[in-house]
This record gives structure tokens, sequence and C-alpha cells, in this order.
């Protein structure tokens, strides 16, 4: 029987009682009256003090504080007493008020500085912003109302305008908000629809961004008027008028405080679980997480810091050996909390660097969650010299000062991937820097959802996986191969990527902006970004735009590239935006991945942790040459607090390119300036950088050493080699060590930008979707080759295969004129003894087009299929293609049972019992070969006894994507169904059990005496 609830949902119960209690007549019955409002009347005084104005409305009285040119303050009291229940927890101090001045236009009062006016229109009150040129940015289409417990603005909406904002939102935010309520308040919803983290906060594409300087609850309506109210009888705004999103977003931070720095450990993967008397794992103790820690070592896989006592009273014990012996493992100790912070100075002291908060930090309100936040930030920091870094599922604004915002307890599915992908980015938009969610959630899961989840999550800032919910452990190493080589090479990517993410932390505590955006941020005039279009991507910095796959398939489709060149990270195909992408290849271990032309990416190689860098490590350059670009590295020591005292450098690269085509590339690299503990004052260099020209020479002070091979480039101190095969042509520099405080420059000559000289040439690689082999025989693999704009002549295609398999490489005859696509068979045989199961290979071709010698890569999936089944088969018997399960694992010849492998009983279905068959949980979904060699399956299915007569499931069997039979519904009590199912000519069936009444408790669907009857 199904049984995955918490502990936790004892303090959610409480909690949502009180954020019932706090939400007041919102609960009140649907036959009640709406309560009456109020709207604001005529001005019948004013008075200005400086940068404050003050307008009576009868007993009403508005306030109007000047905070910057551009940011303003609108207070509305009904009974004229002005109240802050925030005092200074959320607004920050503020500099020097400016300048401002006023006018009576008769119809209207006009507070001014010099970059805006506010209009205070007299008959009624009602306030309208204008840019210092006259435009408009936001008009009130009545003037503030109240009932008894809300107060209602309602702003006139532009004809295109678009919001966005609110904090996080789930499912929501990287697209607009127009049209839609969302709601700003804790819910303890953590699920798609849910608003975990909520912000009073939201922007718009006028130009100006609406902060409530409050801890009631509020709801947004984006409708036409847009209404925007909070649950207080009380009216406090703060406006920002700017320059476009980025520009309001900071000055939204100005006011309420900019992200934190987090330590570098912190933007490595986490690790939570508790290891102390824990019933799901059986008796462990607090040093057992070493044990775990060992294990991401014996992977080669980073992780930079572990939750010990992750589960509710957990506790924890040997607390100094247990962080020293984390540290020796290059990671930090870190600690959850579900009831307070008094030990925490001593735990500190003990050694923890991280501190996760709970629900139970919002059980008396959002202060007392922001007051969490900032007291353990601050604990940290009081008690160690390391930098606070903290992490909470419920915040409020002013949390982005101190912490990770999480999105709670999850479900490792593939619609859980789908809804958090517009969830960060979104939650960018109100100043959330670093929001993420559990790799693969905490419940359920699977190897695939895992390893999907993990790929495009090392492209947030921060992110961790958590154990012990699960059916099994959810350390990345867990699920064996390919899994396992999959996920370690994305975390070793992330960790090669950590100086581009960490510049992009430091650039979030000047600008406020986080590294993980929407596309509307970044291209704000594209029609498509604030659309359904690019619901599902974001923008990791401005140069990474990531696009997850979220359906258990290998091709991910509609993906939206903006305006520019964008080439393919894994094969170097340029693309020119904006265009839709309709199927992209993504075999398992391929995140569809693209980069911005021009860019410029410092990365670490080869590392698994950021204290494997010494002084004598490289610094690496990825480099896209088109046009004139840049890019500023940010270092300091990673750890301490020394950066805020001006213990940093920076160190800019410069790119000089052709816009197009043919030319002399130049990558200067600047003096680095400013110093740090542990500053390198000389390092060596390497850069790829992606012509997809052979050059004729590259220079550093004199000609570098051409080199012949990937051996000889691998074995020489400094030199530079072409590689033709690497993404379309990539050239590899690398030097000696050299002086970081003096600038350099290498020099490519006669060479192009991205894409080639004549990157339109470039021919174009696709292969067709479900390609299947078998193990130990001989096959083909389809691979279609299309030319560009020139006609291709001696082309050949070669697949890049595992150890052990055999390829032969096929030659094209003739030309490939331009535009036209040749299909060509490539011989492939998988080694004898070929896992069953998705193997990805990568198709290279080489040819000659407008005079160059080129190279065309592109990655595909081939299924390694086992034997098809012969005479008279069990299902349980068969090698199984894919299988998921509602909870735990399917069974072979047992009952389902609860979350553990071969936990289940012998099958029963109505008294009958039976010797085989399979046992699962709703929703289960089993596909197994049969290569058109069987003509029916034949069984008994039904809920099995050890449930007691309850559940509800329909059974189904499909074949080659068609439905083929399907059960009526099944409860606990009802009879055994026979099936008997024509399956002539299927190559592959699938089993279903799904789930037919909204509840899946007691879910548990026999295929009892399941047989195949194949020749």
């Amino acid at each position: 029987m199904q049984s995955t609830t918490r502990i936790r949902a004892a303090a959610v119960a409480v909690a949502l009682g009180l954020f019932a209690a706090l939400a007041g007549p919102g609960n009140a019955r649907a036959e009640d009256a709406p309560p009456e409002s109020t709207t604001v009347g005529d001005v019948t005084g004013f008075r200005a003090e400086g940068p404050v104005y003050r307008l009576s409305a009868g007993p009403a009285e508005a306030r109007v504080s000047f905070v910057s040119e551009e940011t303003f303050r609108i207070e509305l009291a009904p009974d004229g007493r002005f109240t802050d229940p925030t005092g200074e927890d959320i607004v920050l101090p503020q500099g020097k008020a400016p300048r401002t001045r006023w006018n009576d236009r008769g119809d209207r009062y006009e507070l001014s500085t010099d970059e805006v006016t506010l209009r205070a229109y007299k008959k009624p009150l009602r306030f309208a912003l204008h840019r210092a040129d006259g435009s408009r940015v936001w008009s009130e289409a009545k003037g503030l109302s109240w009932t008894g417990d809300t107060t209602v603005q309602t702003l006139a909406r532009g004809a295109g305008e678009q919001f966005y904002g609110a904090g996080m939102q789930n499912g929501r935010g990287n697209t607009s908000h127009r049209d839609k309520t969302v709601q700003v308040a804790v819910d303890y919803n953590w699920n798609d629809g849910g608003h975990p983290n909520s912000v009073p906060f939201y922007l718009s594409s006028a130009g100006y961004g609406v902060f409530r300087n409050t801890y009631a609850p509020g709801t947004y309506a984006f409708t036409d008027p847009v209404t925007t109210s909070a649950k207080e009888q009380r009216f406090d705004a703060y406006y920002f008028a700017g320059d476009g999103a980025k520009d309001v977003i900071g000055q939204y931070t100005d006011l309420t405080g900019k992200p934190f720095l987090p330590p570098v450990y912190g933007m490595e993967v986490g690790d939570a679980d508790c290891y102390l008397h824990n019933a799901n794992r059986g008796e462990r103790r607090t040093l057992d997480a070493l044990k775990v820690a060992d294990g991401y070592v014996e992977n080669d896989m980073p992780n930079g810091w572990m939750l010990v006592n992750d589960g509710y009273g957990c506790g924890y014990e040997d607390l100094e050996e247990t962080a020293q012996g984390l540290k020796d493992r290059k990671m930090e100790l870190g600690l959850w909390t579900e009831d307070g912070i008094e030990d925490l100075a001593a735990q500190v002291k003990a050694g923890q660097r991280v501190a996760k908060l709970d629900v139970a930090w919002v059980g008396e309100g959002y202060k007392f969650a922001l007051d969490g936040c900032k007291d353990a930030y601050k604990g940290i920091e009081d008690n160690s010299d390391a930098r606070g870094f903290t992490w909470a599922p419920e915040s409020w604004a002013g949390a982005q000062r101190c912490g990770v915002q999480w999105s709670g307890d999850q479900y490792g599915t593939w619609e859980y991937i789908r809804w958090q992908i517009p969830t960060y980015a979104g939650a960018t938009m109100s100043g959330l820097a670093y929001t993420t969610g559990d790799i693969d959630g905490i419940f359920g899961g699977s190897a695939k959802t895992y390893t999907r989840d993990l790929q495009w999550k090392m492209f947030l800032g921060t992110t961790m996986t958590m154990d012990g919910w699960a059916p099994m452990d959810k350390q990345p190493f867990r699920h064996g191969e390919p899994y396992t080589s999959i996920n370690r090479d994305y975390l070793k990517l992330k960790e090669s990527l950590l100086p581009y993410q960490y510049s992009y932390a430091h650039e979030a505590t000047k600008s406020g902006v986080g590294m993980v955006r929407p596309l509307v941020l970044e291209y704000p005039d594209d029609p498509e970004a604030s659309t359904e279009a690019a619901k599902y991507e974001f923008l990791s910095g401005e140069h990474f735009l990531v696009a997850p796959v979220y359906q258990d398939t290998t091709e991910r489709r509609d993906i939206y590239l903006p305006k520019g060149t964008w080439i393919d990270y894994w094969s170097g195909r340029t693309y020119e935006g904006p265009t839709t992408i309709d199927s992209y290849s993504a075999p398992l271990d391929t995140l569809p991945l693209f980069v911005k032309a021009g860019a410029a990416v410092p990365m670490w190689p080869g590392i698994r942790s950021y204290r494997d860098r010494t002084a004598s490590s490289p610094l690496a350059w990825d480099i896209y040459p088109q046009g004139n670009t840049s890019f500023t590295l940010y270092e300091d020591d990673g750890v301490t607090r020394q950066h805020r005292d001006g213990k940093y450098a920076t160190q800019r690269a410069d790119v000089r390119a052709p816009v197009r085509g043919a030319g002399d590339v130049k990558v200067t690299i600047n003096e680095s300036r400013g110093s740090f503990t542990g500053k390198q004052s000389k390092r060596p260099y390497e850069f790829t950088v992606h012509t997809g020209s052979e050059p004729r020479s590259v220079r550093l002070d004199r000609t570098l050493p051409r080199l012949t091979s990937e051996a000889a480039y691998e074995a020489a101190q400094q030199g530079w080699w072409y590689d033709r095969d690497d993404r379309g042509g990539v050239v590899h520099v690398k030097t000696a060590p050299l002086r970081t405080d003096k600038k350099f420059t290498v020099k490519l000559s006669g060479t192009s930008a991205v894409g080639g000289k004549k990157a339109a040439a470039a021919a174009v690689l696709s292969a067709p979707t479900g390609q299947e082999a078998g193990a130990g025989t001989p096959g083909q693999v389809q691979v279609d080759i299309t030319a560009g704009s020139a006609d291709l002549s001696d082309a050949s295609v070669t697949l890049q295969v595992p150890a052990g398999w055999k390829s032969t490489p096929a030659k094209v005859p003739g030309r490939i004129p331009s535009g036209a696509t040749r299909r060509v068979a490539v011989e492939v045989t998988p080694v004898k003894d070929a896992e069953v199961r998705e193997t990805r290979l990568t198709a290279l071709a080489r040819y000659r087009a407008a005079g160059d010698a080129r190279t065309t890569e592109q990655r595909l999936a081939l299924s390694v299929l086992p034997p098809p089944p012969t005479g008279q088969a069990w299902a349980s018997d068969l090698v199984w293609l894919s299988e998921t399960n509602g909870y735990g694992p399917a069974e072979r010849d047992r009952s389902n049972g609860e979350s553990g492998a071969a936990d289940g009983r012998t099958l029963t279905l109505a008294g009958t019992t039976y010797e085989k068959g399979i046992g699962t949980h709703a929703d289960s979904d089993i596909a197994i070969h049969l290569g058109g060699r069987c003509t029916a399956l034949t069984a008994d299915v039904g809920i099995d006894d050890e449930i007691n007569g309850y559940g509800e499931v329909a059974f189904s069997v499909e074949g080659d994507g068609k439905t083929l039979w399907t059960s009526p519904k099944l409860t606990g009590a009802s009879a055994t169904v026979p099936v008997d199912v024509k399956l002539d000519g299927v190559r592959q069936v699938r089993l279903k059990v799904t789930d037919s009444n909204g509840s899946k408790t007691g879910d548990h669907g026999d295929w009892a005496a399941a047989k195949f009857h194949c020749a």
C-alpha cells in the first residue's frame, strides 16, 4: 500500500490553519454577500513637505514619498492614520531623497523629479505616472478602494502590455501573466499552480514595477483593467519607473536588498538526507553520511555540501567529526531545522556552513519566515569567517538578501520537470536570483527522470538532491549505467562552468538580476518571447539557451531561438534566429543546449571540486567568435567575506572577429585587476575557438607551434591544433603560464567567424527516430545528409560507436546538390553483450563544400533490443525495454508490495494465487520487444488482494503506439478480468495500468499469468 506521507504533513496542516486565519473573509461561505467597497473621494487638502506630499480626501489621507528620481511610495490610510507592519524588515535604509517640485494644474497636482511626474487628479483622487517627456507610464482607471479587510488598486491596461513577477509561481512566470490572476501568499502547494516563495512585486513591459510593502496576502489580476489587492485596510506601494525590466528589478532590489553572493561550494550540487535513526533506511548514524560522501568521490562526482539531518525529528550526533570528514572529502556540512536556530552558534563553530529552513518557519507569518532567513544567515557569519548560506521553501520580499528559494517537496515525474522550467526563470523577474527544486523531487522518480532533471538543473545557480522519501536513494550514482556516466558528465560540466556562473552571481549583487532568465528579459521586443513559444526554455546568463526534455522521448520539439546566431553546444551547428526548431534529436545524454554567437565563456577544466584548483591550474575560455564582444570574469577566494572589503579581481576577455565569414580573430585577455587571498599571479590559458575554418597561423607574442594531433596537443606546453571533426571545426590553443597582471592577445589569422568562412554552405545531418539494432546482430543506421547553399562532394558518413561495437563508414557517391537530401545507410553491429537500452551514437559527415573541407556531426538515439520471445513466454521472464511504476519498482512474479524491490507477496486475485505475472502500482507502463513474432497476449488482471478491497484502476495493452485493448474500471472488489489480445505483427507492446479515480492509494494492479504466444 502506498505510504509516502511525511511527518512534515502535520506541520503543513498547522500552518495551513494559520494561513486560513490570516486570509480572513477569503474563507467566507459562498452565499455571503461581498463586502461593500469604498473608493477614495475628492481631494480636500494638500501639503508639501520636501519630497513628501500629503493629500486629504475627506477622512482618508494619501502620502507620496520620493525615494529616488524614479522610485516613489504611495500610501493610503482610509482613516487618516498611517501604519507600517513591515517596519524595517523589508525596505532597507535609502540614500538622500531627490529634489522634487510640485505644480497645481487646476484639475490635478503634479509631483515631479527630473525623471518622472506623478499626477494626482483631484476629482476624485486618482494617480497617473508620466515620464519627463510627457509619455504615460501607468494610470489608475479609478481611485484606490477598500473594504473592511482589503485594499485594491485599479490600473488601466495597455493594448500590448505584459506582466511578470509575483515571486515563485509554479508552472508560470517566464511568460506573461497578461489575462491571468496570480496569488501572492503562502499556500503550501508545491505542485503546478502553487505559489511558494511569493513576492508582492510585479513589473510591466510598459517600463514600471510595483512593490506592495506588506506582509498581507494578495491577489493580482492582470485583466482589463488590472486589479491588485492585499488583505489589509491600508495601501502601501513603491513604484519604479525604469528603462526596461532589468532596470526595474535593479530599482526594486535597491529598495529591498540585492541578492547575496553564495560561497562557491553553494553553487555546487548539494545532498540531503536524515542519517540518524531513519526509519525509511534502517538504523543509521550521522557519521554514515561520510559513506555517502565517499560515493561521490569514488564516482568522480562533484558535491559541495551535505545536509545530514534532513527529516522531522532527525537530529544529529558527532557533529565536529562529521564536519571534518566532509571537509576531507571537499564538502561542507549543512543542517536542517524545523523549529528554531537556538543552537546555530554552536553548530557553526562545529563546522556547519549551510542552514536549511522549512515550512514551520512560516507558521507565524511572513515576518517570522523572513526573520528566520536573516537570522540563520547572520548566525553563520557571526560564528565563522564563511558567508551566510540558507535555503527556504516559503519566503517573502527581502529573502533574496539571505537565501536560496526552494520550491518544496515534489514527485520525480515528467510533469514535475515540465512545470518547473518556467518556475525558476520566472522568479528572476521578482529579484529572486537563486530558485530551485530537488533533483527528481523527493518522492517517486526514476532513472530517466532523474537524469533528465539533473541535466538542466546544472544551469541553475543552485540545486540539490534529496534522499529518504523515495523507494531508493537519490544520489546521481544510484541507478548505475548509463545514468551514472551521464550524470557525472553534467555535474562536471557545471563544475567547469563555475567561473561563468559565479561571475553572474557577482553581477546579481550589483544589478539584482539573477543568472536564470526568461527569454523576454533579454529580448523584450521579440513578440514570441512572452508567449507559450518560449515557456519551456530559459537563458542561463546571456549566452546559454536551455530547452530541457520533459517527456520520455529522444526528441525535443518546438525550441524557439530568438534573434541572433545560435550554436548547438554539442554539434556546432548554427541557427539563425528568430526560428523554431521543430524536432531536435536528444538522446538521453543530450540536453538541448545552445550558445549565443559572440560568447566568451570562462571555464575551469577537468575538476571535481573547486578545491581542486591550484596555483598552476589553467583558465579556459570557450569562444564563439562573431563581431566585437567581451565578458568580464569575477574572482575572489570563493568562501570568506573578504570580497565585501574589496578583495576580489576582475579580468575582461575581448573578442574581435568578423560579423560573418572569413577574417582574423583576436582574443585579448586583459590584466586582472584587484587582488584577493589565493589569487593566481600567473596561470596557463586554454582556448577553444569555434571558427569552422582552419587558421593559417596562431600567434601570441610570437607564432605558436602548430600541432598535428590531439595527442601532440595534450603533450605540449603550448601550441595550437585545429580539430576539423570537433563540432564543425574548433581551434584548440594552449599557452604556457602567463602573468595575470599583464594583458596578452591571441591572434588567429586567416580564419572566420563562428560557422566557417561560408556558414550557409554547411551540411545538416539528421536521422529518423525509432531506429533499432539487436545485440550482436549486424544492422544499419539511417542518416540523412542535406547540402547547404553549395553542392557537396567527397561526402562520407561515419558512426562514432561505443567500445567493442563495429561500424563501417558509408561513402556517398557523386555530388549532393545544394538543398538536396541523401539518405545513407551506415553498417553497425552492437557488441554481443550490449545492454538492452537506448544508446547514443554520433554521426559524423566529412565533405567538401564551397572549396573547403568541412565536417558536420549529429547525435542520435539507437535502441538496442533483446532477441524477440519464442514459444510460450511469460512476460515476467522477458527483458523489459522500459518500466515506470507509481510506487516502487514493478515486481516480477510478486505483487507490488511497498516501495522496495522484491517486497511483494504471492500474486492473488479474488482468492486465486498465481506463480507468474507482474505486480504494479498505477500509473505503470512496461514496454516489451516482440519483434513481430507473437500472435497473442493472455493474462488475468485485477487489483491484488493485498489491498483488501479498495483502489480503482484501468488496464490497457498498446501495440506499436495503438491501443489494442482496454479493461473496464476495476476496484479491489471487482471480479478478475481475463485478457486475450491479438498481437499479429506487433513489434513493441506496452502494458499499462492507470489510476481511474484521481486517488492512487491502493492501485496495485496485477498482470497475473501474463503470457505471450509466439512463433
